[in-house]
């Protein structure tokens, strides 16, 4: 399933669409639907005439250069209407496609898997269909809207290179076809890179740094930092990278973001205002031991992804780690969002040092896609 996506010979392939010369690949006889499902996703990932108004794609709230997270640096994402703002801060999509279908672990007694903070889709395409349709984050006003608009940008002679007659042919089945191409582009090796500095290092091409590796031995110490408790960091049995996440849901303790526009702004779909209070997946399942619980994220590509945590409260790393490291013995963070559930076992009260919390946002450096190895051959250690 890893790095799988692109097996074969590449053949080039254009695509005409809106007037626009846009370069596909068919990489195999058996690659070769997939390779332009993919090519085709990617055009539509960052196509900006999908919203309503125009103007908002998927990029917008997922960039490449962000690590496919909000690259705008507000406390949550802004939509189509300029002000208009969501709940929450959008997640990234990179390694989103390995998590599972949410469902209960009979063996852990926990909710695992799902996507969104609080697990509400199933699916990368359920995931997909989500903003498409949000009234903040597109704008749009339903799947005919959004159908129509793909076939007067031209790109029907594209769908039905993929999906023969029935292309477009309806709303239910040309935007069933629009998220099923997109998910495809977020499952490609472009969105699931695996190129580290730490994937290296696990393949034996990279050294760590002494800062880099203590760091490592905190994020691993069950005693100290003991990260790796929900966000594994070996490889699977099978081989497979680690995506530091196992998509089960906690509640930190998380305050409230008094900078969150959406507690004052958006008075429309908040009519609540400041006492907005978000139940992550306890707004989902109902259940009162649910209730501010948020699904672990990856730490994959973590430099790039600020603001952390669904509000966008913390807006350096350093203070990511700060907060798990005082929560519970310090005035400086405020009462929790959600009171019940927080998770007093593993975090609050670290007793970790200045110079290993360093220590520890240097590692977690390492897990920044596009790692140059030709730095192993300069480097000092």
């Amino acid at each position: 399933m890893f790095n799988t996506m692109f097996p074969g010979r590449v053949v080039g392939l254009v695509f005409v669409l809106s007037g626009l010369l846009v370069t596909g690949v068919d990489l195999s006889q058996a690659a070769g639907i997939e390779g332009l499902k993919q090519s085709l996703g990617k055009r539509l990932f960052f196509e900006e005439n999908l919203s309503s108004p125009v103007g908002q794609s998927c990029a917008s709230c997922h960039s490449p250069s962000h690590g496919f997270a909000d690259p705008r640096g507000k406390a949550v994402s802004e939509g189509a209407h300029p002000g208009r703002f969501t709940s929450r801060n959008a997640p990234t999509v990179a390694y989103a496609m390995f998590a599972p279908k949410r469902h209960w672990n009979t063996v852990d007694q926990v909710e695992v898997g799902g996507y969104f903070y609080d697990g509400r889709a199933d699916s990368l395409e359920e995931q997909a269909a989500g903003p498409l349709m949000g009234q903040v984050e597109m704008a749009n006003t339903g799947k005919q809207a959004i159908v129509s608009r793909l076939r007067k940008l031209g790109y029907s002679p594209a769908f039905r290179q993929i999906y023969g007659h029935e292309a477009l042919k309806d709303a239910e089945t040309g935007f069933s076809q629009l998220t099923e191409v997109i998910a495809s582009y977020e499952r490609s090796s472009e969105v699931n890179a695996f190129n580290s500095k730490y994937d290296h290092y696990l393949a034996g091409k990279a050294r760590l740094t002494d800062q880099e590796l203590r760091g490592l031995r905190l994020f691993e110490d069950e005693d100290k930092g003991n990260c790796a408790a929900c966000h594994p960091n070996k490889p699977a049995i099978t081989g497979a990278p680690p995506l530091f996440t196992d998509f089960t849901y906690d509640n930190l303790g998380i305050p409230v973001n008094s900078d969150n526009p959406f507690l004052t702004i958006d008075r429309k779909f908040n009519p609540v205002g400041k006492e907005f209070v978000d139940l992550g997946l306890g707004s989902v399942t109902g259940k009162q031991d649910d209730k501010g619980k948020f699904k672990v994220p990856t730490l994959r590509n973590l430099e790039k992804t600020a603001p952390y945590m669904h509000n966008g409260i913390f807006k350096t790393m350093m203070e990511v780690v700060e907060f798990y490291n005082t929560r519970d013995v310090s005035d400086k963070w405020g009462p929790a969002e959600v009171e019940v559930n927080v998770n007093k076992e593993e975090l609050g009260d670290l007793k970790l040092t200045e110079q290993e919390m360093e220590d520890l946002v240097s590692f977690l450096r390492t897990l920044t896609d596009g790692y140059d190895l030709t730095a192993e051959r300069t480097e000092k250690y």
